[in-house]
C-alpha cells in the first residue's frame, strides 16, 4: 500500500518557516509603528523587496533595527 501524500492545505502554518513580513507585521515584531517603519525604509535603515506590489521585508532584516 502506497503512503497518502500530504496535501499543501493540509500541512500546518507553523511547519513552513516565515521568510518574510509585510510592513505591519514588521512593526508588531520590533514594537514599532507602521509610520516608524516606513521612515526606516526610506532612510535605508530597513530594507524590503519590491518584486511586489506590497513592500515585503525578510525575517532577518527587524532584528537589525535600533
Amino acid at each position: 500500500m502506497k503512503k497518502a501524500l500530504l496535501a499543501p492545505a493540509a500541512v500546518s502554518q507553523s511547519a513552513v518557516p516565515r521568510l518574510a513580513y509585510s510592513m505591519r507585521e514588521a512593526a508588531e515584531a520590533i514594537g514599532v509603528s507602521y509610520i516608524t517603519i516606513h521612515r526606516l525604509l526610506k532612510r535605508g535603515l530597513l530594507k524590503s523587496s519590491s518584486a511586489l506590489r506590497t513592500k515585503v521585508i525578510p525575517a532577518t532584516e527587524p532584528g537589525k533595527v535600533p
